[in-house]
Parts: C-alpha cells; sequence; structure tokens
C-alpha cells in the first residue's frame, strides 16, 4: 500500500476518499507511539504499537508531499530530545543525524532542547523541507526530510525574543515551547508561530524577520497587555479552505482573526458561562472557515485543567464563533476528570468530516459525522500527547 495525501478541497475526491480510503491516526504519548489503521468506514480499527515504548513522544507525523516519511519526535532516557524517520509506516525507524540543538557558546550561556514539541511539513513546493518547534522555544527547518536539523532565522538567539520566552521557572506545564508553526499554501514565504509564553507572530520574508500578531488578545488581569512575555497562546490553526482566516485557543480565550486585519476578535465570549472558552485544542473543519472546534476545561481557580464538572464535551460552531454547540453524545455524562492536550485533537478531510481526541487518561475517542455522536476506540493508553490523521490507499 502507499500513502496518498488528500487534495485542500474537492467535494467529488473526497466522496471517493470516504468510499476507498482508510484512515490512519497517528497517536503520540508519554510512554510511546501507537497507529490505529482504520477501515474505510472508520468503524473498525487495528492498533500497531507500542513504538518506542518508555520514552516520551510529543508529535508524530506523516509527510503529506511524498506520502510515506513519518517523523516522530520522541525524548530518549539514552539519547535525550531526538528524531526518528519512518520510510515504511512506522515498520523500521532511523534517529536523525542531527536532532534540533540550540547553537553553542564557548561561555557556557547557551540553551538545551529539552524536547522537540511540534513538527510541520513546509510548502507543496519544497520536498523535504519541515519546521519544528522545541522545548524550550525555538524555531528549526530541515532540507532534508528530516535527517538534519539547524535553527531558523534570528529567533532562537535574538534578544528581544530571548527576553519574550521568559524562563522554564515560569510556571508553564511541560515547559515553555514554540508551536503551532504554520506554512501558508499559497506562499512558503508566509509563516506563523506561536509561543508559550511569548505570543503568535507572523514573518512575510519566509523566516528571516517576525512580527508579534496580538492586538486583540487578552492576558491574565494585572499583566502588561503590550508584552509578549506575557501572551500564553494555547494553538493557532490556518483554515485549509481559507488561509486568511485563523482561529486561536488561548490561555485567555477563543479568537478569530481574518486578514489582512491585524485584530483577533474573542469568539469565545458567546460561549455559555458555565463553561467558559479556555482550552487548548483548536480544530477546523477542511472545507468550511465557518466550522471549528475545541474542546474547553475548567480554567477557573487554580487551574484544574479537569473537563468542567467532569462533563467533558466538544463544543462546535458552524458561524465562525457567532453560536456554540456541545456535541457530547457517547462521552461520559459524569467523573470524568480528564481534559485534552493542544495537539491531541484533530480532524480528517473526508465527508462527512471525522474528528479524533485523545485524552489526559489514556483514552482515543471518534466521531465519524463531525461530533454528533462518539465512540471510545482505545483505552488505557498512557498519557495523550498529540493525535493526527492521514489517509491510506490501495
Amino acid at each position: 500500500m502507499t500513502l496518498t495525501p488528500l487534495p485542500q478541497s474537492d467535494s467529488t475526491t473526497n466522496a471517493l476518499a470516504a468510499s476507498d480510503a482508510r484512515l490512519l491516526i497517528l497517536v503520540a504519548t508519554r510512554k510511546g507511539a501507537w497507529l490505529f489503521h482504520g477501515d474505510p468506514a472508520r468503524q473498525r480499527w487495528r492498533v500497531d504499537g507500542p513504538h518506542f515504548l518508555g520514552h516520551i513522544v510529543s508529535h508524530v507525523v506523516l509527510d503529506p508531499r511524498d506520502g510515506c516519511t513519518l517523523l516522530a519526535a520522541v525524548s530518549t532516557g539514552h539519547l535525550g530530545p531526538t528524531l526518528f524517520r519512518s520510510t515504511d509506516l512506522g515498520q523500521h525507524w532511523q534517529e536523525a543525524r542531527r536532532p534540533p540543538a540550540f547553537t553553542s557558546t564557548t561561555d557556557g550561556s547557551g540553551r538545551a532542547v529539552q524536547q522537540t514539541f511540534w513538527l510541520t511539513p513546509c510548502h507543496a513546493n519544497e520536498p523535504g523541507v519541515w519546521y519544528a518547534g522545541t522545548s524550550p522555544q525555538g524555531l528549526f527547518r530541515s532540507e532534508d526530510g528530516g535527517d538534519t536539523w539547524s535553527p531558523c532565522s534570528c529567533i532562537n538567539d535574538d534578544p528581544e525574543y530571548r527576553k519574550w520566552m521568559g524562563t522554564a521557572q515560569d510556571g508553564t506545564p511541560d515547559g515553555p515551547k514554540l508551536h503551532s508553526i504554520i506554512v501558508d499554501p499559497r506562499d512558503p514565504a508566509h509563516l506563523y508561530f506561536a509561543m508559550s509564553g511569548g505570543g503568535v507572530h507572523e514573518s512575510t520574508d519566509g523566516g528571516r524577520t517576525f512580527t508579534p500578531l496580538l492586538k486583540g488578545l487578552e492576558v491574565v488581569e494585572g499583566f502588561d497587555l503590550d508584552d509578549p512575555t506575557y501572551h500564553d497562546p494555547h494553538c493557532v490553526r490556518m483554515c485549509p479552505s481559507q488561509p486568511d482566516r485563523l482561529y486561536q485557543q488561548n490561555h485567555c480565550g477563543i479568537y478569530r482573526i481574518d486578514r489582512p486585519a491585524d485584530t483577533w476578535v474573542r469568539i469565545g465570549r458567546n460561549m455559555p458561562a458555565s463553561v467558559g472558552d479556555i482550552g487548548f485544542p483548536m480544530v477546523l473543519h477542511p472545507r468550511d472557515p465557518d466550522t471549528a472546534w475545541v474542546f474547553p476545561m475548567d480554567g477557573s481557580g487554580v487551574w484544574p485543567r479537569t473537563s468542567p464538572d467532569g462533563r467533558p464535551a466538544v463544543w462546535g460552531t458552524r458561524d465562525g464563533g457567532e453560536r456554540w454547540q456541545r456535541l457530547d453524545a457517547g462521552l461520559p455524562a459524569e467523573q470524568a476528570w480528564w481534559t485534552v492536550k493542544r495537539q491531541a485533537m484533530c480532524a480528517d478531510k473526508l465527508d462527512p468530516v471525522g474528528l479524533y481526541f485523545g485524552t489526559t487518561s489514556g483514552e482515543l475517542w471518534a466521531s465519524a459525522d463531525e461530533g454528533g455522536q462518539w465512540s471510545c476506540i482505545a483505552r488505557h493508553l498512557p498519557e495523550i500527547y498529540a493525535v493526527e490523521t492521514a489517509l491510506l490507499t490501495p
């Protein structure tokens, strides 16, 4: 079999894919990675794993440009933070010759990568090029399919950016990180990324320079709104069908921006007050820019980071955030005190769209009808860090 990337939008092709294609779900956890192979109806699943058992896996991603390369960001006890590559659906893995690492300094003042956190394939016209975000915050680029990595642009060592990054002691769970690396499908020189903490940033010159994109975003009360240090975006996504629209799940709400506007709008204000608009993942419809999904968590008091009232639910909008609907059919009705991390929820590109999320208690949930009905397809996994999808065709 071969892996075939789906087009951005084509209803005829997607309908055919729904009847012929098989889905692959890539699950990264605190103790390894698992691959779930689904039948065309997305009703039966075959599990392949664990891979890297006992090691922290932050992200596993398929390269949509060649349909065969898998990259896994792994933190191992004996090798430290590194990357592995596979060209045969995980049957064999090879460690990257030069994983992401900060430039060494003679005076010992340099930083060390604690983990590679986020992986993003570059533009369709740049085969083999990848971006990676790390903890602490760093941006790296590979031009050989993920085998060797180099620091990207000025971000890693620029004094101003270093000031905005804060320190590992600032309280970010699992450490501060650079994430949500986005490449505009129309222009490989147009990039976005986010830092927790440190804000959202945009480049229009291929990463040589970046500019903060923070207007309209709120921060925790008592901190300086104009200082990027105090901005904590949790996840930023670009609409596949309308790249000028971005959505964001932030430490302080849910937002949308329609470029070339430079101001984010807090659409999470339209969520029920009893639920709030605090969470980590943000998932977008592959063909409808008005449809998005989030997974709220309890952000009150001491931030327990659990489902509100122990009643987990996905919330979806069909009108760009004007109205939100609770989507919890099949999910536990009570006493479920887990939540979903920023990379642990995603959508496929079939019709209807399938939604998937992994929990901090090691459950993998799926919906084949855009959140209308949920079923648990795996239990008793380690804490789930990331969930991605890909399509396999005969």
